[in-house]
């Protein structure tokens, strides 16, 4: 790399040859130009060695980086500490004392000054056409709002200019990020758009309450600019944001978003390493905790399903093809008691997250005995066969409608927490349950049938106008199960802050909105089963947090195995559902409760 060291051996020229003219207040006569030439040389030469040995010229460091900037003034440190001893411990000094002190620093900033400058005139060079780029605002001058302006700057073919930051805090009023300047707060948008020409705004912030984003929207479209944002943290995986990720707003974006506070030592702590399975992966909260999990380095990460299409499509997201043909996919039905029991003992997990379920509330009224057969007996068929092993860690995920349950559903995934209590009590390891509510763009979700029935030309169909419901995406979902799972105590629920509820109307509003033509909303009255509101704690149950404070601890009372398998499956509906009501408000037989201490290890079956 000849221009880098060519630049530093002039650099030297420049700084000792101008300390020492200098200190002879520039009398060139007086001045001892031939030891001057040699004291040049030879902090050229050492400076060449040492840089060398630092990897200067040998292609480590990109021009202009902080990791060269670090590299060249360690060496001109070395040179100018060398130089000053050399000369004070010659009697008859050939330079001054200070040309060291004095002409080093002097030669590092024309070090710095020509490669801010080189650098500078590159970045120059990447910046796209602000001809062909259409020019945006960003709201929101934080971490993310910052990387993103730093890639649409270095990159010269982004469909983006920058011309502005606006932002809410104060401290940021006169803050310039790579020469983009923050150009006032919500109530200057249409200001700054009028003033920059801006055609469009960029959400960029995190974690902000879901009336701002909505304000903040509306205030763009009246000013006559397009409103987009990037994606909130949990969908980029810790990954920097780009300019490519710029998409258009859903309405999971105007429902808010949440930064959540993970504890990742914690859970790497029990997941990196392990052998980890998933009932359901191919599910919508399966499939995003297989991605996430995988961040953790987990030993082994096994994705069961019945669907193999469904495992054909989350191994091609995760690994980018989806050969089926590795041990990582493992086709099963936990119906299958016998199946599924034998995988265990073959594959041994360590940890298990059990997502598998039956979760379509209005079929399961229909046809309760499925209920019973996949969520309630195939969860114990799960408990069984991971207390045979000797599982660490189990994690059952449960839903809101198990708090007071008035549905099929509802009464399900009650049981199934109790069987998850009971486990916890008898067996080595920690068992316990998750509980949240409605996941966006999940399968069956509130917002793909408002897409569907838009898509085909409406009504969007509402079953009451005050009906409202607790949502959460699915990666803040996960994410939170992640953690739960890293702090839950055995036998418990924990219960993930999803805000405040939302009413469902007001989602359809917003989602016609957005329509490409006008949609009627029609409403059709609450359904068999569902209530106007969920709720995320059931009677007696308090909203405990001693160690998140975004996850809730609740007690279970447990019920023994026998029970549930004693459930009706095959007979008359309302038979079935009598008895699943009954099962999920017994009250626990004695001795199944407090025996945490000193749990056997012999397994469920033993004492169900």
């Amino acid at each position: 790399m000849l221009g880098p060291w060519l630049i530093d051996a002039s650099a030297w020229v420049v700084g000792l040859g101008a300390a020492i003219v200098a200190r002879f207040d520039l009398d060139m006569r007086a001045a001892p130009l031939s030891a001057t030439a040699v004291a040049v040389l030879a902090a050229v030469i050492m400076h060449t060695v040492i840089g060398h040995q630092q990897f200067l010229y040998r292609g480590r460091y990109g021009f202009g980086t902080f990791e060269e900037v670090r590299a060249v003034f360690t060496t001109v440190l070395a040179v100018v500490l060398v130089l000053f001893a050399v000369d004070l411990a010659m009697v008859d000094r050939p330079v001054p004392l200070s040309s060291a002190l004095v002409g080093g620093p002097v030669a590092l900033v024309f070090m710095f000054g020509a490669r801010y400058l080189r650098r500078l005139q590159h970045e120059r060079r990447l910046r796209p056409d602000a001809a062909q780029a259409t020019p945006v605002l960003l709201f929101g001058a934080g971490s993310a709002g910052q990387g993103l302006v730093r890639s649409m700057l270095r990159d010269r073919d982004s469909a983006y200019v920058p011309v502005g930051f606006l932002d809410d805090n104060p401290a940021k009023r006169r803050l310039r990020i790579d020469g983009v300047p923050v150009l006032g707060n919500r109530g200057d948008i249409a200001a700054a758009i009028g003033h920059t020409g801006a055609r469009t705004l960029i959400f960029a912030a995190a974690n902000v309450d879901a009336s701002v984003i909505r304000e903040i929207r509306r205030t763009t479209l009246e000013a006559g600019a397009s409103f987009k944002v990037v994606p909130p943290v949990g969908e980029l995986l810790d990954r920097t944001v780009r300019a490519a990720d710029v998409r258009d707003v859903k309405v999971s974006d105007l429902l808010g978003r949440h930064q959540i506070d993970t504890d990742l030592d914690a859970i790497a702590g029990y997941l990196k390493g392990k052998r980890v399975l998933v009932t359901g992966a191919g599910g919508s909260i399966g499939s995003e905790l297989c991605r996430q999990l995988d961040r953790f380095g987990p030993a082994e990460l096994m994705m069961l399903d019945r669907d193999e299409s469904a495992l054909h499509a989350v191994q091609l997201s995760l690994r980018g093809k989806g050969l089926l043909d590795t041990d990582e996919t493992i086709l099963a039905d936990l119906r299958d008691a016998e199946g599924v029991k034998a995988i265990f003992a073959e594959r041994r997990p360590q940890v298990v997250f059990h997502a598998a379920a039956l979760k379509h509330l209005p079929l399961l009224e229909t046809h309760p005995g499925e209920a019973v057969k996949s969520n309630v007996w195939g969860t114990q068929t799960v408990l069984e066969a991971a207390a045979a092993v000797g599982v660490e860690r189990f994690v059952n995920i449960s839903t809101d409608k198990a708090a007071n349950p008035t549905s099929v559903l509802g009464y399900s995934k009650r049981i199934t927490e109790r069987l998850t209590a009971y486990a916890a009590m008898i067996t080595e390891g920690t068992f316990l349950s998750v509980r949240f509510g409605n996941v966006l763009g999940s399968r069956g979700s509130v917002l793909k049938a408002f897409a569907a029935q838009i898509d085909a030309g409406g009504p969007i169909t509402v079953t009451d106008p005050e009906v409202t419901r607790y949502f959460m995406t699915v990666q803040e979902a996960v994410q939170l199960v992640i953690q739960a799972a890293a702090i839950g105590r055995d036998g418990e629920a924990l219960v993930l802050e999803m805000g405040e509820p939302v009413r469902i109307a007001q989602v359809a509003q917003q989602m016609a909105e957005q329509a490409d033509q006008p949609v009627k909303i029609v409403y059709t009255g609450l359904r068999h089963g569902e209530k106007l509101a969920e709720d995320l704690f059931g009677d007696g149950e308090e909203d405990s947090r001693p160690l998140h404070p975004m996850i809730s601890h609740v007690a279970v009372p447990p019920v023994r195995p026998y029970e549930a398998r004693g459930l009706s499956a095959y007979g008359d509906r309302v038979r079935v559902v009598k008895e699943m009501v009954e099962l999920s408000e017994s009250k626990p037989a004695r001795g199944t409760v407090g025996r945490q201490a000193g749990k056997p290890t012999s397994g469920l079956r033993a004492r169900a």
